[in-house]
């Protein structure tokens, strides 16, 4: 494995030769001090061979210094549109019932190096909170989300929370005040039976109403009570 790391605001470059075997380290180029280092008693050996070829050290510390991070400045100026920008999200507080924990939930941002946390008078929380894992989006940004317990927080209280959300990039955080007013409660399900049931009996009584009425043979609309069926033309009374 080989290759280099570019630091573009000191401009210093990092390069690395390795080689394993086995799945362990065996051995590897030192580009400070221009030799190999032999982890192991097997690797001394080529070690001595590597350290001699002076031809070999020359041509892999132009390639880790010159050619290596050339290309690698290229590839960054190439893909800088994707590779340097920066989305940021839209951040909404969810709470199924009132006695369920806060989630604040972040979505939309890019990249997916950010950090999502609950903070109480100024002091980020590490108890009474869960934090889930960052998630993909469809159109590539990413969705976070962390929960706060606040079953046994006064009301009055919740003003002294609020969830913070950092991007990596970007300086400035984004904070959201933990209110009441802002916060989003799911509808009990009761609440949503009840609303289904009355559009339910209008519809039927709408359609009660229709069948009652009837049109005579004067093109004049007749309404019939409703435990009055009305008769047929070819029937006797």
């Amino acid at each position: 494995m080989y290759g280099c790391e570019w630091d573009d605001e000191t401009n210093k470059v990092k390069g690395y030769d390795q080689y394993g075997y086995d799945g362990e380290d065996f051995i590897s180029f030192d580009l400070e001090t221009e030799q190999y280092i032999a982890p192991k008693q097997q690797a001394v050996i080529t070690k001595h061979k590597l350290d001699n070829n002076r031809a070999l050290i020359e041509q892999d510390k132009n390639y880790l210094t010159q050619i290596c991070p050339e290309w690698l400045k290229k590839y960054v100026n190439y893909g800088r549109s994707s590779l340097m920008r920066t989305g940021r999200p839209s951040v909404s507080l969810l709470q199924k019932t009132p006695s369920s924990p806060v989630s604040c939930h972040a979505t939309g941002f890019y990249p997916d190096s950010a950090t999502l946390f609950w903070r109480k008078d100024g002091d980020e929380l590490r108890e009474d909170v869960d934090l889930g894992e960052v998630l993909p989006n469809h159109d590539g940004t990413f969705q976070m989300r962390v929960d706060l317990k606040l079953s046994s927080v006064p009301a009055e209280d919740w003003r002294r929370y609020e969830c913070v959300f950092q991007l990596s990039g970007v300086d400035e955080d984004m904070v959201t005040k933990l209110d009441k007013t802002r916060t989003n409660t799911e509808k009990p399900a009761g609440f949503t039976f009840i609303i289904i049931a009355v559009a339910v009996l209008g519809l039927i009584a709408a359609v009660v109403g229709f069948l009652v009425s009837k049109r005579n043979r004067n093109g004049l609309w007749v309404n019939f009570p409703v435990d009055q069926q009305p008769m047929s033309p070819h029937s006797s009374p």
